[in-house]
């Protein structure tokens, strides 16, 4: 059993590492596309949604008249801007685009182009550079090789409350093997349900075979069987003839007399302009995990077709299963403490990963230094350790100042922002194996985590000299998120350069 943990952990360390830091980082997705659009306005005064849905179909008629879906998103709960959304075409797949608006002019706000919070926090499941359904396949099976790792974990450390309370420092391959118990044991709640969660959420990719035995492998039949499962009562059937659609704004009226003045979290026409049209409203609070509550009118005559609270809709063991379980992974119900939470878990869980690798590592140096020889797989296990662990929290950290550094009129800006994290890390990664002959390993340790420090701890200085929001006027404005992620990157700044000068004050003993 403990060869099956060390190896089912070792195998994907690497993958397993990046997809916790950045489905970590997703946690806070809309806060940091929020700082890296320093553009967006910061709405302090209290809104009215009523105007704000009237001047976003003001100018959704300007910017998108032949689109047939429109949305409207309220600033309000994790929602920072009021952002309008259109696709452009009405087939399956067809591009959707957006605009932030002012909502003093309500014309629409210049913002730079970027992945955000949200590309970042997608990379943990469709990695990048390679076709989705390959990225699927391969998370899934990170995630299987995970959920093994966790059960013979469990099974291997019997005494693993005792052990969560031991820590012996200065010890080597014991004081690794502490850390990663702490790491492993106080969040293993967590990491037991987002890996299982995980598995849950990529099921239909990873295991089609389940779905193929009962609808064959006709697309149509595919998109039947989604439907079958996941379609909510009360949208209108798909007519496509042509009709006349009643404005979002008609409807308000009728909304605040169900819930009340501005508690709307978005709403939406889809099919506009054909007999099938429907308004999807959806209620910024979250009932329980789920969410909350939802209203969907026809489109053409303004009728209640569907009210979330009135109407039951029996789901099936198994969908409520399903719908549990990813409703925990993605933690969209979390309130910031909870969410905060599932913030520092996730870190722990990337840091259970790391000390792994560090740990099977400093356990083959040992016995290497008691043999007086060492492979060449070392050596390379310990050279990537130092470019993969410490190496992608500066990419990351690149990634956040190529969205300062990058020309805003350049063409596919969000790709270049995107390539620079992977440039870094790529070169965070051969670093090490280039400087191997000047540099020991300790020293390149120390290094990467000064660099590290310096990048997070120049981060708030970085956004005061590129934009026009800086830590102390974002506190006095109000503009929380803002500062914020400036605070929490001088943290991690300071937890780098804690790590080189704990390692500089260890090796020079």
């Amino acid at each position: 059993m403990n060869w099956l943990h060390t190896w089912s952990g070792l195998l994907l360390g690497s993958l397993l590492y990046f997809i916790f830091i950045t489905g970590t980082a997703g946690y806070f997705d809309k806060e940091i596309t929020h700082w890296m659009q320093p553009e967006r306005p910061i709405i302090n005064e209290e809104i009215d949604q009523r105007s704000i849905v009237k001047m976003a179909e003001q100018h959704l008629n300007i910017t998108a008249p032949n689109a047939q879906s429109w949305w409207v998103v309220f600033p309000i709960a994790r929602s920072y801007s009021a952002v309008t959304w259109w696709q452009e075409s009405d087939e399956e797949g067809g591009k959707w685009k957006s605009n932030t608006l002012d909502l003093q002019t309500g014309t629409p706000v210049i913002t730079r182009e970027t992945g955000g919070g949200k590309t970042l926090y997608a990379m943990h499941y469709v990695l990048h550079y390679i076709p989705k359904n390959l990225a699927y396949w391969i998370t899934s099976l990170c995630a299987m090789f995970m959920f093994i790792a966790l059960i013979t974990g469990v099974i291997v450390h019997k005494k693993i409350f005792k052990e969560f309370f031991t820590f012996r420092p200065n010890k080597k391959q014991r004081s690794w093997l502490d850390i990663h118990n702490v790491f492993s044991v106080l969040p293993i709640p967590f990491h037991l349900m987002i890996t299982y969660s995980g598995l849950v959420f990529l099921m239909f990719s990873s295991m089609p075979g389940v779905i193929v035995g009962s609808y064959g492998t006709d697309k149509e039949k595919y998109n039947e069987f989604v439907e079958s499962v996941f379609q909510k009562s009360g949208h209108p059937e798909h007519n496509h003839k042509s009709a006349n659609t009643l404005s979002m704004l008609s409807l308000m009226p009728d909304i605040e007399s169900r819930w009340g003045e501005n508690t709307l979290y978005e709403i939406g026409l889809e099919g506009r302009g054909t007999a099938g049209a429907h308004v999807q409203v959806k209620h910024h609070e979250y009932s329980g995990i789920s969410q909350g509550e939802e209203l969907i009118y026809h489109g053409s005559t303004g009728e209640l077709l569907f009210d979330s609270m009135k109407e039951s809709h029996p789901q099936s063991a198994s969908k409520k299963l399903y719908t549990v379980l990813t409703d925990l992974h993605e933690g969209n119900f979390a309130s910031v403490a909870l969410r905060w939470l599932y913030f520092i878990s996730g870190l722990m869980g990337a840091g259970m990963i790391a000390t792994g690798m560090m740990l099977w590592a400093t356990k083959r140096r040992e016995k290497a230094q008691r043999i007086g020889t060492e492979s060449a797989g070392l050596k390379l296990v310990e050279y990537s350790n130092v470019g993969i662990i410490v190496g992608l929290p500066i990419a990351i950290a690149a990634y956040f100042w190529a969205n300062r550094i990058v020309p805003i009129d350049i063409e596919n800006r969000e790709g270049w922002e995107i390539n620079s994290l992977f440039i870094t890390w790529f070169l965070m990664f051969i670093g090490p194996f280039i400087l191997a002959k000047k540099i020991t390993i300790q020293g390149l340790w120390i290094k990467q985590l000064l660099l590290a420090s310096a990048l997070y701890l120049l981060m708030p200085i970085l956004n005061a000299l590129t934009s026009d929001k800086n830590l102390v006027s974002a506190l006095l404005q109000g503009d929380w998120v803002m500062a914020g992620f400036d605070l929490t990157m001088i943290l991690f700044g300071l937890m780098f350069g804690y790590g080189a000068q704990h390692l500089m004050k260890k090796w020079k003993k």
